[in-house]
């Protein structure tokens, strides 16, 4: 099973976390209209609340305009188990699939999409394959609300989570934005509820540097941070990516993208016969 952690957990940012469409949490974004003052444009090193809302949610939230977008990336996994430097084209079809093709040694080893409906990926080393929801995703993550569209966010470094006036607190300070939870996000996913605390920081333009995710019922954590972002065909990307899983065992996950490219290109999936089937328990 260790040769499905590449695989798996690059589905993770490798949509666009945490939150399904369908995960149940407290209170909707609420846009404020209130003119920005001097001391927003100007903001003292201790956090302040911020009292323009309606701008930074404005940023934040509307969903990403694109048709499809291919990344080329190097990715290093760590697990305590050594996995060598993977090279990766990851191609995201906006609401529809992200498809991901990886190599070791210019060798191709591993193949996978990820679609509204699951992921389905296989490894080319030990001939076997999966299709499954994204349960088994959401184990690997030691959370319980990645579906598609969070997966999709994630990989383009958007928010991933659901954020709402009512149930974060808002500040600002030099070096940008942070919300943090007021109190523990409950999120329910097929009968099975959770319990978060959540923090978020955006840089002074509102590109989204760090997420973090700690339950509170048990030592598991979700961390990832952004950076080193710029703009490529009018769309601002994030070129590195950090995901930290911690629990029982953690993971670490460096993302190094290379290359952005909004052409489409075919997307090929196909399980030789001879391929056994892993069950996910």
């Amino acid at each position: 099973m260790k040769n499905w952690i590449p695989i798996l957990l690059l589905f993770l940012t490798l949509s666009s976390c945490k939150t399904r469409n369908a995960a149940k949490n407290n209170g909707k974004a609420q846009d404020s209209t209130v003119v920005i003052t001097d001391d927003n444009r100007n903001p003292k090193d201790a956090n302040e609340p911020v009292r323009d809302k309606f701008s930074f949610y404005e940023h934040v939230v509307v969903p990403l305009k694109f048709d499809q977008i291919k990344i080329n990336s190097k990715v290093n996994v760590e697990t305590g188990s050594f996995i060598p430097t993977l090279d990766a084209v990851i191609y995201i079809e906006n609401d529809k699939k992200v498809w991901m093709n990886l190599q070791a040694l210019f060798f191709n080893v591993a193949k996978g999409i990820a679609t509204p409906e699951g992921i389905k990926g296989q490894d080319k080393t030990s001939k076997t394959y999966i299709d499954s929801d994204f349960d088994y995703l959401n184990k690997l993550l030691n959370v319980n609300f990645i579906d598609y569209k969070s997966l999709e966010k994630i990989l383009m470094g958007r928010t991933f989570v659901k954020i709402s006036d009512s149930q974060f607190t808002l500040t600002q300070n030099a070096q940008g934005f942070k919300m943090v939870s007021n109190a523990n996000q409950k999120i329910t996913t097929d009968e099975k509820t959770r319990e978060y605390k959540i923090e978020l920081n955006y840089d002074t333009n509102y590109d989204l540097l760090s997420v973090n995710l700690k339950d509170v019922l048990s030592t598991d954590e979700l961390e990832i941070s952004y950076s080193n972002w710029n703009e490529y065909n009018g769309i601002r990307l994030p070129k590195n990516v950090k995901i930290i899983i911690k629990g029982s065992k953690s993971s670490q996950i460096l993302l190094e993208n290379t290359k952005f490219d909004f052409s489409r290109m075919e997307t090929p999936y196909s399980v030789p016969s001879s391929y056994k089937k892993i069950e996910i328990k």
